[in-house]
């Protein structure tokens, strides 16, 4: 198993919620951390644009990446949501084992 950090953003806290309690439920993350507003600035059909949104940084298993890809894509209000994975190449070991624990496919919440 491979760690990887997933980020996204969404337009309000309530989304943002909503998605990460999604992932987390289905076991497509270990954690998501909802982060404080922020400004983006961004060119958008030919237009420089900027609007408030709510980052996430999901922390989920490589091997899961196209499930939750694939959930934040169904749920997700943006045309193209920002979706980037970047892989963890060190970390603390119990804490990476946890998320492999946490995202098993056969996992359940018993064996947690």
């Amino acid at each position: 198993m491979s760690a990887i950090l997933v980020f996204t953003t969404l337009p309000d806290r309530a989304s943002a919620e909503a998605l990460a309690s999604h992932l987390v439920a289905a076991r497509l993350a270990a954690c998501v951390s909802i982060q404080a507003p922020c400004t983006s600035i961004y060119q958008w059909q030919g237009a420089v644009e900027r609007g408030e949104e709510t980052p996430l940084i999901i922390k989920t298993s490589n091997e899961r990446y196209d499930a939750l890809a694939a959930a934040i894509i169904e749920r997700h209000p943006y045309a193209v949501p920002e979706l980037i994975a970047v892989p963890i190449s060190a970390g603390h070991p119990p804490y990476l084992d946890w998320i492999a624990s946490e995202t098993r496919d056969d996992a359940s919440p018993e064996e947690s």
